[in-house]
């Protein structure tokens, strides 16, 4: 069964607990949750404002703004989106019903402790999600989603929550986000990243072999292939796995690819390069396009 289990609101730069609400179960995986919770909060700071921690049955998710973040646990099946809808509804309503100024100067933990009635609330809510029918819009949350996806943190990168190297009972690994299935254009702009990269390989080979031939060739030329190379085939690879940070890779990798053809302008006619800058571009989009896939199939969204 599906459920959000707690949520808790802590402020970012130090993790002090400002209002939580109470734990539906208390099982051994819950518990050891909760200690990650403690864990992450002394680490917001350090983390995008927009987070998934997989710990195996259960997942524990985050977001944060203006110094403050809403964090959450559920169980592994609980659809991702509407998790962050319900993480944005808490955002919302806790700027709304308090200044910044005072839980910038909170010292006490939970002084805010009356916001649980409204954490209840609306985890009764986001519990029965036939009752969200209309109230709330999944849609845009999904959307949102898709073009900017949550840092998935590993246990690993976390540690253990007792300060020890992490060791599971099963070897546990964090599964890798899959991606969205691949289209014709993807298959495509895959292939093409695939040729400028073998043409910009034995171009490489012969600059290579001309350099050692002529003294006076220039070495450049050899490493602005070579690099066009790489570009053309880590173009390929964003485009197969989904990794951190993937959008700004792609774009960093064809302004690396813009760069290698302006060099070589001297070797290549104004058709070769417009070829290689057009294929590096719509590799670009393809990568951009095809995003992780999100878990609300089941809400027709």
């Amino acid at each position: 069964m599906s459920l959000i289990l707690s949520a808790s609101v802590v402020r970012s730069r130090d993790g002090l607990p400002l209002s939580a609400s109470t734990d539906c179960e208390q099982s051994a995986g819950v518990q050891e949750c909760r200690k990650y919770f403690k864990t992450l909060a002394k680490k917001l700071t350090q983390l995008p404002d927009r987070c998934t921690l997989n710990t195996g049955k259960y997942n524990i998710n985050f977001i944060s703004s203006l110094g403050v973040s809403y964090m959450m646990l559920c169980t592994e099946n609980y659809p991702n989106v509407l998790s962050f809808c319900f993480l944005d509804e808490l955002q919302k309503e806790f700027i709304t019903t308090y200044n910044m100024m005072k839980t910038n100067t909170a010292v006490r933990p939970y002084c805010f402790i009356e916001f649980d009635n409204f954490i209840q609330r609306t985890k009764q809510r986001y519990n029965n999600p036939r009752s969200l029918s209309g109230k709330i819009n999944l849609a845009d949350m999904q959307t949102e989603i898709r073009l900017r996806p949550p840092y998935q943190i590993s246990l690993s990168e976390l540690g253990s929550p007792n300060g020890l190297p992490h060791i599971s009972h099963k070897e546990y690994k964090a599964p890798h986000q899959r991606l969205e299935p691949v289209t014709l254009s993807g298959i495509v702009s895959f292939v093409l990243s695939l040729l400028c990269g073998a043409l910009n390989l034995i171009r490489g080979f012969h600059a290579t072999e001309s350099l050692l031939q002529n003294e006076g060739e220039d070495f450049s030329y050899v490493i602005a292939f070579f690099l066009g190379t790489a570009a053309c085939l880590y173009q390929c690879y964003l485009f197969v796995y989904c990794t951190g940070w993937r959008n700004i890779k792609s774009f960093l990798t064809f302004g690396l690819i813009c760069l290698c053809n302006m060099y070589l302008y001297e070797l290549r006619n104004l058709w070769q390069i417009f070829f290689h800058v057009t294929v590096g571009a719509f590799s670009t989009l393809q990568i951009r396009l095809r995003q992780p896939q999100g878990k609300s199939h089941d809400y027709n969204v």
